[in-house]
């Protein structure tokens, strides 16, 4: 991606006076994604956030308290008060989805639920498994992760309000997207390659600039906080951190490749009130191919299911030419069987970037855009199966 330095209109969010920044772009297509009836019931919580009926999952967990500090605790203990808070914050979010605002006439607690989470992040960090890498490598201690080169600081390439995501997350005033960069994914074909496969890529930031990014999004009017890159995961210890420092009442959105591990989906589960994943591949060999990953269809198929029953979701699938068979209708398949609920992106969009570009003998297969036709037959499936992706797609 190619970044235009511009002067921001808070230029202390970073404590800099010249940041990596898209300027700001309206869309010159439908802006609002509210007209289906099947959208606003399918995403009603984050469509309750949007308008101000419900606080943000982030902030419920703020609300909630720990009952000690979680610095004192063993990892037992912050595992098992977090399971108990979990059921608590559930509760919570039913009183609000009632009309209710739970615990709102509360001072915020000594020890939260994400003062919590903050800290369990932390000590994964020390050996990490933040995804399914597992690498298990002491980041603070800055050695760099197997799968995504990072140590403990997060980097940031760009942010803006973006007008190019799913109708319903543009809303009037875009979607507020933070680019982290580097990714634990290596997808031959990544458009965003010169972001996700140089850790080293953007600027280093704080969890105190990060919030500062936020606010400064959320002055913008953008419908939520898009979390993306790159891929956020690697990054959810600043994430974390930077919500326990934002007041804001705005939905927080994972844009991931969901190759994440089942105790980093624990903790974040709690506090993404929409979810965005990609699901690519209907089977390992592909996946381990093209995007280098090992595992791929249980990790993910298992994150998937854990996110659908923890918040929105609108599940991207990107339609591979020459993929219907071996990737595009057992996922389908999978989402239709599991996930009915999820909205899904049937995406026509892919076209070779990257390596497939740069050694194209080598991926002859995938050397092309899908055909019109390929897409069709995606979009044919889906109906076939039921699944809502005409609002999204």
């Amino acid at each position: 991606m190619h970044l235009k330095a511009t002067n921001m209109n808070h230029p202390k969010v970073l404590g800099l006076g010249r940041v990596w920044r898209w300027p700001l772009q309206r869309a010159v297509h439908q802006p609002y994604g509210w007209l289906d009836e099947v959208v606003k019931e399918r995403l009603g919580w984050y469509r309750g956030v949007l308008q101000g009926r419900y606080s943000a999952k982030f902030l419920l967990c703020k609300q909630i308290s720990c009952g000690g500090d979680p610095r004192l605790k063993s990892d037992g203990e912050l595992w098992q008060e977090h399971g108990r808070l979990s059921s608590e914050l559930s509760d919570a979010i039913g009183i609000c989805v009632k009309g209710d605002s739970p615990n709102s006439h509360l001072l915020k607690p000594e020890f939260s639920f994400l003062d919590l989470k903050c800290e369990l992040t932390h000590r994964i960090l020390r050996k990490c498994i933040f995804c399914e890498w597992r690498c298990k490598v002491d980041r603070l201690a800055n050695e760099r992760g197997k799968g995504c080169g990072l140590d403990s600081k997060a980097r940031v390439s760009a942010f803006f309000p973006h007008f190019g995501e799913e109708p319903p997350l543009v809303d009037q005033n875009g979607s507020g997207t933070i680019f982290f960069t580097s990714c634990n994914s290596h997808c031959v074909f990544c458009q965003n390659w010169s972001i996700s496969q140089d850790p080293l890529d953007g600027m280093a930031v704080s969890a105190r600039d990060v919030s500062g990014i936020i606010k400064s999004l959320c002055r913008d009017g953008v419908a939520n906080i898009n979390l993306v890159g790159g891929e956020p995961t690697p990054n959810t210890h600043v994430i974390l951190e930077a919500l326990n420092l934002t007041s804001t009442n705005v939905s927080i959105l994972w844009n991931s490749n969901m190759y994440m591990t089942p105790e980093t989906m624990q903790i974040l589960a709690d506090v993404v009130d929409i979810w965005l994943p990609d699901f690519k591949w209907g089977n390992d060999l592909c996946a381990a191919k093209y995007s280098r990953v090992p595992r791929y269809f249980e990790v993910t198929a298992r994150n998937h299911l854990m996110a659908y029953r923890n918040g929105d979701m609108i599940v991207r699938h990107l339609v591979m030419p020459g993929h219907l068979e071996c990737c595009t209708r057992p996922i389908l398949d999978w989402v239709a069987g599991n996930c009915p609920r999820a909205l899904v992106n049937v995406m026509g969009q892919y076209r070779p970037e990257h390596l497939v570009l740069q050694q194209s003998s080598e991926y002859l297969e995938i050397a092309r855009r899908p055909g019109l036709w390929e897409v069709d037959e995606a979009r044919r499936y889906a109906d076939h199966l039921g699944l809502v992706w005409r609002p999204v797609s």
